[in-house]
């Protein structure tokens, strides 16, 4: 029998895959492996999700990324990452997986890896030595991830007055920050198709269609800042 706290097997994954295609829920299946719900949902949702979850490729790619850690793994373990008593295996899957998730949502990889590593931080703040180190890249990837990362508003940059160290750090307000940023750049994007519907002929099919953009995004964009500063005393309630 399979232990809760164990790895998945291929087996596991086979019957992770046979309840997927029954239509079974992840609480049903994890419980039918005797594992964590969390273990289940995890797992699919790194291999595809539910509709793509094959047991092979999956095992395959749990493998591969296996050998990766081991080719990449620092020589001695983060202090940060077990912290609290967290599996450091656990840790770093999710790290991985919410690398990939931010990359599908347009972040640079990069970018990516460097603001998982500081969510997955307790301090929320590290130096870019401290990330070079982590991530085991250069000062100059770190360099151009965090120049990307403060244009979007995802990170700020301070100086630690005791060290003159520059530091990067992420909180609950920087997303907010970064929310509204990019709601005012949809805005000039509205305004600049509105613009090209009067130079190209409201009545002509490539005028409406900017029209249509245009307005889309100016009345989506209206209705996304008034949810954001409704939630914004419950979600930062220091600012």
């Amino acid at each position: 029998m399979t232990m809760p706290g164990g790895r998945l097997t291929q087996q596991d994954r086979r019957d992770i895959a046979a309840g997927l295609a029954k239509g079974l829920g992840y609480a049903e299946i994890a419980r039918r492996l005797s594992r964590p719900t969390s273990t289940v949902s995890r797992e699919v949702s790194r291999n595809g999700g539910p509709g793509a979850y094959r047991a092979e490729r999956a095992h395959q790619a749990t493998e591969r990324r296996a050998r990766r850690r081991k080719q990449t793994a620092p020589s001695a373990p983060l202090a940060a990452d077990t912290a609290y008593g967290r599996d450091p295996e656990e840790m770093r899957d999710f790290a991985e997986r919410l690398v990939e998730t931010l990359v599908q949502t347009g972040v640079q990889r990069m970018a990516s890896r460097v603001l998982a590593c500081l969510y997955t931080t307790d301090t929320g703040t590290l130096t870019a030595k401290d990330l070079a180190q982590r991530l085991q890249v250069s000062p100059a990837s770190i360099s151009t991830a965090v120049t990307y990362l403060e244009e979007q508003e995802l990170i700020r940059r301070d100086r630690d007055p005791r060290t003159r160290r520059e530091l990067y750090s992420v909180d609950n307000a920087l997303w907010f920050r970064s929310f509204l940023a990019s709601a005012q750049r949809n805005f000039m994007l509205a305004e600049t198709a509105r613009d090209g519907a009067r130079i190209l002929g409201a009545a002509t099919p490539a005028g409406a269609r900017c029209e249509f953009v245009g307005e889309f995004l100016r009345r989506t964009g209206e209705d996304i800042l008034r949810t954001a500063e409704r939630w914004q005393h419950l979600l930062i309630p220091h600012e």
